[in-house]
């Protein structure tokens, strides 16, 4: 198995053991989880509006550094600490992603790392 670890500055470094994507036998990309973190200054952008766009832009740079985009996503997992905010996520959702959408699951948790009201992860199939 031939592995390529994926790394851009277009995206918060990780902040713990992991890569920010991993790319296996060139064509498919694990996406590590990205929250709301400005990659510049490493900060949470403030309010969930503002963290959703925030995570869909990390991993369209993550993507985009593995030589996929958004569009080549074939499963993505969102993390909500509130699901009153599920339909605000599929709104936005709908600005980064166009038909036909990938395989999702939204699921509620307690906590996320920082704070943070959002997570989300995925898998990229590039040349599907």
């Amino acid at each position: 198995m031939a592995k390529q670890i994926i790394h851009t500055d277009g995206a918060p470094q990780a902040i713990g053991t992991y890569s920010q994507a991993v790319k296996v036998n060139g064509s498919t990309v694990y996406l590590s989880g990205q929250i709301g973190l400005d990659p510049a200054s490493m900060e949470m952008v403030d309010g969930i509006e503002a963290q959703v766009h925030r995570v869909f832009k990390n991993l369209k740079a993550v993507a985009e550094a593995a030589g996929g985009s958004l569009a080549d996503v074939v499963k993505l997992n969102i993390f909500l600490t509130d699901l009153s905010h599920f339909a605000l996520v599929n709104t936005i959702m709908a600005e980064y992603f166009t038909q036909p959408y990938p395989a999702r699951a939204a699921v509620g948790v307690a906590q996320l790392p920082r704070n943070a009201l959002v997570e989300a992860d995925g898998v990229l199939e590039i040349g599907a």
